[in-house]
């Protein structure tokens, strides 16, 4: 049975208690993959995966979650600023249901606006390269994905909701 693909909040639904998440952040040329405690708390950048087809790269995720213990996925949704789908978003979707046809991991959606964006500017303010930046900058948006998810699964727990 394939994985359920969810808004966040209902993936959350979905996943132990305990656990670490992968997030990613996908490009056209690369995928920047991240991950989280088991407590859940802090997102930790593990590698940048250059894309090849799309079973070398499932299986180069599965192989990471796997190692690390993961109990579910969380993908950066490229909203547009007017909160419209574009094709990124479609492009991200396609990519969720054919990931979900290999895993029972549930996937969680998180909106993921400007978050290159934000760690573009962050990594200039830190005087990095522009060589150094398109190394590191799909590791360090799939972090800024993952860790905002995270704290908004804090607050809703803190929340009672």
């Amino acid at each position: 049975m394939p994985a359920p693909i969810l808004p966040l909040i209902e993936a959350a639904g979905r996943w132990p208690e305990r656990g670490a998440l992968v997030g990613l952040d996908l490009g056209t040329k690369t995928i920047g993959v991240a991950v989280s405690d088991p407590d859940r708390r802090l997102a930790t950048g593990v590698e940048t995966i250059q894309r090849k087809a799309f079973k070398a790269d499932a299986a180069r995720l599965l192989a990471i979650c796997a190692e690390r213990k993961v109990v579910g996925f969380v993908l950066g949704l490229p909203i547009n600023m007017d909160g419209s789908e574009g094709p990124r978003a479609q492009s991200t979707r396609a990519f969720a249901r054919n990931l979900a046809s290999l895993t029972d991991l549930p996937i969680g959606l998180w909106d993921e606006r400007l978050s290159t964006a934000a760690v573009e500017r962050e990594l200039i303010g830190m005087d990095v390269s522009r060589a150094r930046r398109a190394e590191v900058i799909d590791t360090h948006a799939a972090i800024f994905i993952l860790q905002g998810a995270l704290d908004r699964l804090t607050t809703l727990r803190r929340s009672g909701q």
